[in-house]
């Protein structure tokens, strides 16, 4: 029977899908702003301007790549609104690329497959990345300009990059990809938070793939370090260094009487000077999975690096300037959500 290069035609038949969800999509984005957060964000991209906390600099950043696109200002709404519909179509793109990887995975097949094989591959990659096009919250979210879209991009990312990290598994530099993912997570937090949520799944993957036979203990085990992951990122590693440029910011001004932002520049040398000094001694001393633990969290603020953006705009003093994010300590508050009242879970 005749055999084919599964990553070839899976490449073809993934972007056969993203373009024909982007099709679908741009025959029916919406022509002008939605009446809720979009025309907020349309305006703040424009004008690359402060919007509501927690931010979406990211975002804000490449709508304002798109909205340059724009043949007249008139169409600048119409323009930021395509930026979801290219997010939601790199979406459906990644997402059979992932249900081929899982379907490659579950029939047990190497990278030259039989036809009849790679019809219930591609088959069932189509029916599900297709069918998710059509689906009501995703479909309305693809078509106007609102971080979901965009953040629903990082998800389907993130998985799939997982993904390849342990299909690579044994290979030399596999875990390059462990290092892209990190970079994709610091790129999350300048769109929306939901992007993180992909983090405990990616966990699972190298549990399934590690450990061949099922064990409850270890299963359970693997669910709270992908947890753990998750909040340390999201609860103690950007607050904590928001906290630290803001609190010897003042320190700096305050109780040594040194110009504004001097407490600020100092963080940021000693921040690149401890990565850089970490990966040197590490890489000398060959440990490795310390290298490659500091070599993550070096690009994980390298992606976080697109909340610059907020301080540095807020000081232009622009029209719509929420909060006002102006120095670190402002800055802090700005993505701690300190505007909103306390929600909790479990009592009211």
């Amino acid at each position: 029977m005749k055999e084919i290069n599964f990553y070839k035609y899976n490449r073809i038949f993934g972007i056969i899908a993203g373009l024909f969800s982007f099709v679908i999509f741009s025959l029916t984005v919406e022509p002008t702003a939605s009446y809720w957060d979009c025309a907020e964000y349309i305006s703040t991209s424009a004008k690359l301007q402060i919007g509501h906390p927690p931010g979406a600099p990211l975002f804000q950043m490449l709508g304002a790549i798109f909205s340059i696109l724009a043949f007249d200002v008139t169409q600048i709404a119409y323009a930021v609104n395509m930026m979801s519909v290219t997010s939601s179509a790199l979406t459906i793109m990644f997402l059979f690329w992932s249900i081929s990887l899982i379907a490659k995975e579950i029939l047990k097949v190497k990278e030259i497959v039989k036809v009849s094989e790679a019809i219930k591959i591609f088959g069932s990659s189509f029916l599900g990345s297709i069918t998710f096009t059509f689906t009501d919250s995703f479909w309305y979210n693809a078509v106007e300009a609102e971080v979901y879209a965009m953040a629903t991009l990082i998800l389907a990312l993130l998985f799939w990059l997982g993904l390849k990290w342990v299909d690579d598994f044994g290979k030399v530099r596999s875990d390059k990809w462990l290092i892209l993912i990190s970079f994709v997570v610091g790129l999350s937090f300048g769109v929306h938070f939901m992007g993180l949520l992909a983090l405990p799944s990616i966990g699972l993957l190298y549990y399934f793939k590690k450990y061949s036979e099922f064990n409850i203990k270890k299963f359970v085990l693997a669910n709270i370090i992908s947890v753990s992951i998750l909040l340390f990122i999201f609860k103690l590693l950007l607050p904590s260094t928001l906290s630290l440029f803001g609190n010897l910011e003042v320190f700096f001004v305050n109780d040594l009487g040194l110009p504004f932002n001097s407490g600020t520049i100092f963080t940021a040398v000693l921040l690149v000077s401890i990565f850089y000094y970490g990966l040197s001694y590490t890489s000398k001393k060959k440990l490795y999975w310390l290298n490659t633990t500091i070599l993550c969290l070096t690009f994980v603020f390298v992606g976080f690096s697109s909340w610059l953006m907020l301080p540095i705009r807020s000081n232009a003093n622009t029209v719509i300037n929420e909060n006002a994010p102006t120095d670190a300590r402002s800055l802090l508050a700005y993505y701690n959500l300190e505007q909103y009242p306390d929600t909790y879970l479990l009592s009211m």
